[in-house]
């Protein structure tokens, strides 16, 4: 995802809308206090995968964010995530289950308004 939230970034940028892309290299354990400073600093966190959008790890993720930085937050923590549907194996389907750089771009474009 982080060349799809890279892509997103650079058509917010071109619109004045500024984005700090964190790519974690691992979940457990994962780098938290970047994630927190990022959201102290912004007042706003996007969690962006592509595994389907209930159980997955960004529910995790969010739940960190809200615990330990909620007094900073500006927006409720936001998650992008594939739909909730067994992964398709055919591309077409694939590429219509998982976020894509423009949906990843309205939503965050929605997130500041």
């Amino acid at each position: 995802m982080r060349k799809l939230c890279e892509a997103a970034a650079g058509a917010l940028g071109a619109e004045g809308i500024a984005v700090e892309v964190i790519d974690l290299r691992s979940l457990l354990p994962f780098d938290a206090e970047t994630v927190l400073a990022s959201a102290r600093k912004t007042g706003r966190v996007a969690i962006v995968h592509e595994a389907p959008l209930t159980a997955g790890a960004g529910a995790e993720l969010a739940a960190v964010v809200a615990e330990r930085a909620f007094g900073s937050l500006r927006a409720p923590v936001t998650r992008i995530a594939g739909l909730d549907v067994p992964m398709p194996f055919a591309p077409v389907l694939e590429s219509a289950a998982v976020p894509s750089a423009a949906g990843i771009a309205e939503r965050l474009r929605a997130m500041v308004r």
